[in-house]
């Protein structure tokens, strides 16, 4: 399996650290992909250098997707065509689609939540059209979790 992790100013650290953590210490492939170059600040104000720009990879390439919060960072991420039409090929497919605290936002903009249980950051639920209070929900391909709190289960 093979996974991307999109990262933009702002993303939440603890949402991206510790799935990144988690998942390569169980020998899952994931790559960091940064939006929009590799120099990168987290919420915290932490500089990362990820291991690939957005615009050099090639989605398709990957089984799945995963997206962290972060205001700044979800905003950005909203606001990255190549990145949403990738998630509506991602999830044409049956691909894995994953996203905590804000992000699942932008997926439920794109309609990818209509009829789908999910869940958000605390305060969003209004987005969604069947909100579950569950840490982390798995709906399909898609998988949603609350925040900083929930990445550990969401890993």
């Amino acid at each position: 399996m093979r996974l991307l992790i999109v990262l933009s100013n702002g993303f939440e650290d603890i949402e991206a650290f510790t799935v990144v953590d988690v998942l390569r210490r169980a020998g899952i492939s994931i790559d960091t992909v940064g939006i929009p170059g590799t120099m990168i600040t987290s919420k915290s104000g932490i500089r990362i250098t990820t291991d690939k720009k957005f615009s050099e990879i090639n989605p398709d390439e990957y089984d799945g997707i995963i997206l962290p919060g972060g205001e700044e960072n979800v905003k950005n991420l909203s606001n990255h065509l190549p990145l949403l039409s990738a998630l509506e090929r991602f999830n044409s497919k049956g691909k894995l689609i994953a996203a905590i605290c804000a992000a699942p936002t932008i997926l439920a903009k794109l309609g990818m939540l209509r009829d789908k249980k999910a869940t958000v950051y605390p305060g969003l639920e209004k987005v969604l059209s069947y909100p579950r209070a569950e840490k982390v929900v798995v709906d399909g391909n898609i998988i949603t979790s609350q925040g900083p709190g929930t990445a550990l289960e969401f890993a």
